[in-house]
């Protein structure tokens, strides 16, 4: 099945984006849950979402970082802004 994760060590998540990484790391999840997977099989699916999950919040605290750059006043202060995923929907 071609949309089924590359397992070996040869995948690197670190080239992958975050709607690519979160995709994957959605489908491993679905596919853990399922069960009835063989234990090799099984740990190498955790092991692989271990790696996703740590790629997406990578991504995600750049993203943040970028933003709260955005956001710095001439003064230097940071003004936090509440972002939420619904109103990031929106806007786009």
């Amino acid at each position: 099945m071609s949309d089924q994760p590359n397992l070996g060590a040869a995948a690197d998540v670190s080239a992958l984006s975050f709607d690519e990484a979160l995709l994957e790391l959605q489908r491993t999840v679905a596919e853990l849950e399922l069960g009835g997977s063989p234990l090799e099989r099984s740990i190498a699916l955790y092991e692989r979402g271990v790696a996703l999950h740590e790629r997406c919040a990578r991504l995600l605290g750049d993203a943040e970082l970028r933003v709260q750059r955005l956001l710095e006043r001439s003064s230097g202060a940071l003004e936090a802004a509440e972002i939420r995923a619904a109103d990031a929907a929106v806007e786009d």
